[in-house]
């Protein structure tokens, strides 16, 4: 099982794509209860956040990371809706 975390590690410091890619997220009220974020956004991976300039996202919220139309993680909740 690859863990969201791992995966956002290996796009900044292994590929150096971290910012190409987009993150989708758990936030309540948003449409959909989804918000997505370009990798730019991120400022930090902290050891249980992500961290943007409007707030800090735990891993467990994200539901799914794409990079060039190419999905590296999906939640499996997601998956399950799908």
């Amino acid at each position: 099982m690859v863990f969201p975390r791992e995966v956002l590690n290996e796009l900044k410091w292994h590929r150096g794509r971290l910012s190409d890619a987009s993150i989708t997220y758990l936030h309540r009220g948003a449409p959909g209860d989804r918000r997505t974020v370009d990798g730019s956004e991120i400022v930090e991976l902290e050891r249980s956040f992500f961290t943007t300039d409007e707030s800090r996202i735990p891993y467990h919220r994200i539901r799914r990371i794409v990079l060039d139309g190419e999905t590296l993680y999906v939640d499996r909740e997601e998956e399950a809706e799908e």
